[in-house]
Parts: C-alpha cells; structure tokens; sequence
C-alpha cells in the first residue's frame, strides 16, 4: 500500500456523484469522502446569506474531522457563492465546479447556447460575469430548473419519475427553429452536477441534437494537477459516504460505480 491522498467531495445532494466518477477514474490512488449535506437541499431554496452561514463553519467542521488533502465543491450553487470564503478562511486547496460557459461557447457552431442550472445558479452575478467574459458573440440562454435536481435525486434512489416531469423542465432550452440546423441551440451547459445523473433521459427527450457540457472531465484533471503524480504504486484506497442529516445511505450497490467499484462505508 501506498500512502494515499484524502479527497473531500461536497455537495448539497448527490448531484455531485457525477463529478466524484470523473475524479475518481483520475485518481484510483486517492481515499474518498462524499459529504452531500441533505439536511439543508436543496440549496436552491436558500438565500445567498444562509448558504454562506451553512457551508463556511460546516466546511471548517468536516476539515478537522477529515484531514482531506484536498476538497472538491461538486455543487455549482455553492462554489459560485462560497468558494472565495472558503478560500480566505481555510487552507486546504479548494476546486470548485462552475459552469462551463467558456468551452461552450467556444464549441458553439450556431452561437446559441443555453445554460441549464438552479434557479440560484442562473441569476448569480458569477455566471452573468462568465457570459460576458466568455460568450464570444454567443447569444446565451440563461434557464433556472426549480425541480430537475430533485427530480435526479428522485431516480438515483429508484423513485420513478416521467417524461413529462423532465421535459418541462427542459424544454426551454431548447431556442429557434426546430428545423433549421443552423439557427437553433446546439449547445447546452449542465451548470448543476446533478443533471448528468439524468443525462441519458435528456438525450433521449431532446426536441433535437445538442452538445451537452458537462465540466466533471476538467474538474478531474485539475485535481490530479494539483496532487501532482501518485506516490509509488496504484493503492485503491477507500471511501465513505456521509449525510449531513446523519441517515444512512441505503443506495448500496447505486454507488459503487461512483466510487470506481469500491464498497463505500
């Protein structure tokens, strides 16, 4: 065995999962802790103040517990929020997942891309600042889903959820005329790490084709840059999963795969 690195992955729910699988691919070699903190989701029906005064001391409490060697923000409502006070106020390097608006826009054969997110994601003056920053001429479609997350949590935990549900949710993504390729979205950003839990359905529902931009592949990479190379061999260590609401999991054999395969305490 080698001595692994502890990564700490936060997220409100599980949405963050989704950016856990990418790291974990990267970085077989690390311990994992998911911390999806259930008892206050979704973030989306907090103020901006209340999320600062839950996140920021939540954060410092997990840090002592834990002693991660880095922790991963996989919540695009929290790392556009609280990642700077995290950053003033503990040491431990942060990476956070905001959306992914300047590799779309860059993509973007039509130049009409929409931003799928939370309501808090979408009216945040971080993503505003990205738009203007990185649009490159796009013309960026802005949508707040109140309930796509929890319709994702919903499915992760074997609810069933419809069609409908997931459409309405999606629909306005989708700008221009359905019939003219060269004038219509072609590009969607996933600015919430829950919705690649749904990405299959959103694929399948789409009115037509697009390119979805999901940011976990680059959140990965950044974390494994800033470890820097594995010591010694590859030594598969563990993982753990904790609720902020101090139930147990019960999801089993749902989250190995996440966890690249391995039994998650």
């Amino acid at each position: 065995m080698t001595n692994s690195s502890t990564i700490l992955v936060f997220d409100s729910g599980l949405g963050g999962l989704t950016v856990l699988r990418e790291v974990v691919a990267a970085r077989p070699d690390a311990h994992y802790t998911y911390v999806a903190d259930d008892a206050f989701f979704p973030y989306g029906h907090h103020s901006e103040d209340e999320i600062i005064a839950r996140v920021v001391p939540l954060m410092g409490e997990l840090i002592d517990t834990h002693d991660p060697d880095l922790v991963v923000i996989a919540c695009n409502t929290a790392s556009t929020l609280v990642l700077s006070h995290l950053r003033a106020a503990y040491s431990v390097p942060f990476v956070g997942t905001v959306p992914a608006i300047k590799p779309a826009c860059a993509r973007s054969k039509t130049r009409r891309v929409s931003v799928l997110g939370t309501k808090g994601t979408v009216k945040r003056e971080y993503t505003r600042a990205l738009i203007r920053d990185f649009a490159q001429g796009c013309e960026v479609t802005l949508i707040g889903s109140p309930e796509l997350a929890s319709l994702a949590e919903r499915e992760l935990s074997g609810q069933a959820i419809s069609d409908a549900d997931i459409l309405a949710e999606l629909a306005p993504c989708f700008v221009g005329d359905a019939s003219d390729a060269s004038a219509r979205t072609d590009t969607i950003v996933l600015a919430c790490t829950h919705y690649p839990l749904l990405l299959d359905r959103l694929e399948r529902l789409a009115p037509w084709p697009v390119d979805w931009i999901d940011p976990a592949p680059a959140i990965a990479r950044r974390v494994s840059d800033l470890l820097g190379p594995p010591s010694g061999g590859i030594a598969q260590s563990g993982a753990e999963m904790i609720f902020t609401s101090n139930r147990v999991h019960g999801l089993g054999p749902t989250l190995t795969p996440f966890f690249g395969g391995r039994a998650v305490a």
